[in-house]
């Protein structure tokens, strides 16, 4: 699994010209997941993102977590983030696990994160238009 993770100060995610999934404050996070990627796996994830500190503290540094800040997270499920370019320069998508069980997992760790803290979420398989404002810009990619 991968997660591309921006601090973010708003975000949203629209499917047919309708918004699905906002935020304030928080994280928004593009979600891959490969094939034969397990539910322990999202579980380390999970751990990591929540306790992940990239808010800044009273001094600047970035001391605080998600949970610290009351934050919120949007979760997109994105199996471009396995795309494979080696070959060519048309991706090739065939490391992303097939839809059934990537929306399986990515749902698993959806709730598994909205069990500590308030999930909001695109829709699996749509077409979504996401606007975010990052904050810093701070992007942060975790990978088990």
């Amino acid at each position: 699994m991968k997660l591309v993770v921006q601090r973010v100060d708003n975000a949203s995610v629209d499917v047919n010209n309708e918004t699905v999934g906002k935020i304030e404050k928080g994280y928004m996070v593009l979600v891959g997941i490969k094939e034969n990627d397990t539910k322990e796996q999202a579980d380390y994830l999970v751990k990591k993102l929540i306790n992940l500190r990239i808010f800044e503290d009273e001094n600047g540094k970035m001391n605080l977590n998600i949970k610290d800040v009351q934050g919120e997270l949007l979760l997109i499920s994105q199996f471009t983030l396995y795309a494979d370019t080696s070959n060519g320069n048309r991706p090739s998508f065939t490391n992303a696990e097939k839809p059934e069980k990537a929306n399986e997992l990515y749902e698993y760790f959806c709730n598994k994160c909205n069990e500590q803290i308030h999930v909001e979420k695109g829709i699996f398989g749509e077409h979504m238009e996401i606007s975010l404002k990052n904050n810093g810009p701070v992007t942060i990619i975790l990978e088990r």
